[in-house]
C-alpha cells in the first residue's frame, strides 16, 4: 500500500525516525476516494499533534475486512483502531476482552454530548461504551423516481394494502415493482426486518432476541415471512432477483433505466445515485415502509443504524491514549463538515443539511422513536447468518414462514445455551477464538 499524503507508513515498514511501532488503523473503505480523503485530512491533523506516532492505515473491502479482523482478534493481534458495525459480532469481541472500554474517555471535555444518545447503543454492553459512532445514519427506506411515479399515476403508499395495490398497478404497466438483488442475502433480509418492526415493534424485538416468550418464533416473525411470500407470489420483484448481485450495482441500474420502480434500500442510495446517475438522482425520492394493519410497531420506527460505523480501540494497542486521540480526529468538526459535504448524515445533535432531500432524511431520523439496528448486526453472528439464510428460503418459497422462524430461533437458542455453559464454566462468553 502506498504512503498516503497524511504521512502514514506502508504496511510492514517500521518508521526509522521514531523507532515506535505504528498505530494501526483498519477500515472498510478501500476504493472510496471521498472517504479516504476525509481520513487523510484527519490523519494530517493527528500527525501535527502527535509527530512521534506513525499511523499505518489499511483500507479493506468489506468481506475481506470481516475475515481479516476475525482472524486478527482470534490471534490476539488486532489493529489499534478499527471500525465495525457494532451489535452482535462486535459484542463477541467485547466479551472476549479484546475491546477497550471508552466510557471514561467519552465524558471528558463534553465529547460524548455532541452525539444523539441512542447512537451509542450499537456499541454499548452492560452499561459500558466500547465505540464511537460516526460516518452516516443509514436507514431502510423505499426509494423511487418521482417522475416515473407521476407518469404511471402512482402515489407513495402509506399502508400495506396500498402497497399491494401499487404493485399490481406497476405490473400492469410492464414495470417491475421492486428491484432486488438477493444473491448476498442481506438485501432481502431488509424486508424481513422492516416487516417485523412494523408487526412486532422494535422494543419487543429486544425481548424476543433474548428468548423471552416465543423468542424469534413469535407470530410476528411468522407473519413477516408470510407477507414476503405474498409479495413474491404477486410478482413484486424483478425477474431473477435471487441471482442478482447488489455489489455490482445491478439493482440501481434497473432503477436508472426505469425497468424497476422502487427499491427498499439503505439511505446510502442517495449519494450512490448522485455519484452514478445525476439525472436520476434529481428525481429520487423516498417514503418509509408502509404501516401494517394490526401491527404493534410504531409507524415512525426505522430500521438501520445511527452511525453506520463504530470506531474502537483494541485492548492490545500499545498507544491507547493516542488511539483515542486518533478517533477524536476522525470524528472532529472538520471531519464532520467533510462528511456533510459528501451527503452523509453523522449521528450528531442538531445536524442541518443544505440539500432538501437530505434534510428530510435528517428530520425523519431525528424524529424516529427508535432506530432498530439491522438484525444481522444486532444478533450474534451465527444467528444473523441463520436469519439471512432463512429469509432467502422465504424468497425462494423453499421454506414456510413457520419453518424460517423456527430455524432462526434454533440458532439463537444454541447461542444462548453456549453462553450459559461458558458462564457456568467461568469462561468469557463467546471466548477468544
Amino acid at each position: 500500500m502506498a504512503t498516503l499524503a497524511c504521512g502514514c507508513v506502508p504496511r510492514g515498514r517500521r518508521p526509522v525516525a521514531s523507532g515506535r511501532a505504528p498505530l494501526t488503523f483498519w477500515n472498510i473503505h478501500a476504493g472510496e476516494a471521498s472517504q479516504l480523503q476525509i481520513y487523510a485530512h484527519a490523519l494530517e491533523r493527528f500527525r501535527d499533534e502527535h509527530p512521534s506516532v506513525p499511523v499505518e492505515m489499511s483500507p479493506l473491502q468489506q468481506d475481506s475486512y470481516k475475515t481479516k479482523l476475525k482472524l486478527a482478534m482470534g490471534a490476539g493481534a488486532p489493529p489499534c483502531v478499527f471500525t465495525s458495525w457494532g451489535g452482535g459480532p462486535f459484542f463477541e469481541y467485547v466479551r472476549a476482552g479484546a475491546v477497550m472500554d471508552l466510557t471514561p474517555r467519552l465524558g471528558a471535555g463534553g465529547f460524548r454530548d455532541r452525539f444523539i444518545p441512542a447512537a451509542f447503543s450499537m456499541a454499548t454492553l452492560d452499561g459500558k461504551i466500547y465505540g464511537v459512532p460516526m460516518e452516516n445514519s443509514p436507514v431502510a427506506l423505499v426509494f423511487y423516481n418521482r417522475a416515473q411515479f407521476a407518469r404511471l399515476g402512482v402515489t407513495p403508499p402509506r399502508t400495506w394494502d396500498e402497497l399491494v395495490a401499487v404493485v399490481h398497478k406497476l405490473r400492469a404497466a410492464g414495470v417491475a415493482p421492486f428491484a432486488l438483488a438477493n444473491k448476498s442475502k442481506w438485501p432481502g433480509a431488509m424486508y424481513y426486518m422492516v416487516l417485523a418492526t412494523r408487526l412486532l415493534g422494535a422494543a419487543a424485538f429486544d425481548a424476543a432476541a433474548t428468548g423471552q416468550g416465543a423468542g424469534l418464533r413469535d407470530p410476528a416473525f411468522v407473519r413477516a415471512g408470510a407477507l414476503i411470500q405474498e409479495l413474491v407470489r404477486t410478482g413484486a420483484f424483478v425477474e431473477g432477483f435471487q441471482g442478482l448481485d447488489y455489489e455490482t450495482g445491478q439493482t440501481r441500474m434497473l432503477l436508472y433505466s426505469g425497468k424497476a420502480a422502487m427499491e427498499l434500500m439503505g439511505s446510502w442510495m442517495i449519494p450512490n445515485a448522485r455519484d452514478e446517475n445525476p439525472a436520476f438522482a434529481a428525481e429520487l425520492d423516498f417514503f418509509p415502509f408502509p404501516a401494517i394493519a394490526g401491527g404493534r410497531g410504531d409507524p415512525g420506527e426505522l430500521v438501520g443504524s445511527l452511525g453506520d460505523q463504530v470506531y474502537s480501540v483494541s485492548t492490545t494497542c500499545p498507544h491507547p491514549d493516542e488511539a483515542f486521540a486518533l478517533i477524536q480526529q476522525l470524528t472532529d468538526e472538520a471531519a464532520v463538515a467533510e462528511r456533510l459535504q459528501d451527503g452523509y448524515l453523522p449521528p450528531l445533535k442538531g445536524v442541518r443539511m443544505k440539500d432538501p432531500l437530505m434534510q428530510r432524511l435528517a428530520e425523519l431520523v431525528q424524529a424516529a422513536p427508535r432506530v432498530q439496528l439491522w438484525y444481522d448486526q444486532y444478533l450474534p453472528p451465527e444467528v444473523g447468518e441463520a436469519m439471512k439464510d432463512a429469509v432467502q428460503g422465504l424468497f425462494s418459497l423453499s421454506l414456510s414462514p413457520e419453518e424460517a422462524a423456527a430455524q432462526i430461533e434454533a440458532a439463537a437458542a444454541a447461542v444462548r445455551a453456549r453462553r450459559a455453559a461458558s458462564l457456568a464454566a467461568g469462561a468469557p462468553p463467546g471466548g477468544r477464538r
